[in-house]
């Protein structure tokens, strides 16, 4: 019975940092447009969410958590002839986030994916406890 409990506790853990990650593009979508407001200041950069495992001394098992969530900067803004803007440059463009929806989608997709089947293995093991309860009885 303990078993499924550790079962229980490493994929609720699996669902919580899937849920983070699935926040984090959520947030990378919603800033996409969003630009300077002075120029000579960044855009909002793209983060990125990365895991560790770490051992759980109350399950004696290994959990995955939220190691960190990092801004990339590693890729180059995009240039965005706004002439309008106030945070322009001297040639009319401004530099917009590097976020590509197609990227943010299919991570999102995977996210929610392994959220899922965090969930069923979940199901799966309150399945199998109550099973176990009713043979008892």
């Amino acid at each position: 019975m303990t078993e499924m409990f550790s079962t229980m506790a490493i994929s609720s853990h699996g669902m919580r940092a899937q849920g983070s990650r699935v926040r984090v593009i959520a947030e990378n979508l919603a800033n996409k447009d969003t630009g300077p407001t002075r120029p000579g200041e960044d855009p909002y950069i793209r983060q990125v969410i990365t895991f560790e495992n770490e051992m759980d001394k109350n399950i004696g098992s290994k959990i995955v958590k939220v190691k960190d969530v990092e801004k990339v900067d590693k890729e180059q803004f995009v240039l965005k002839y706004m002439p309008d803007h106030p945070a322009a440059d001297d040639q009319g463009y401004v530099r917009m986030p590097n976020i590509n929806s197609l990227i943010e989608m299919m991570d999102m997709r995977e996210a929610t994916r392994s959220y899922e089947a965090n969930l069923g293995m979940v199901e799966q093991s309150r399945d199998m406890m109550l099973r176990t309860i009713d043979m008892i009885r």
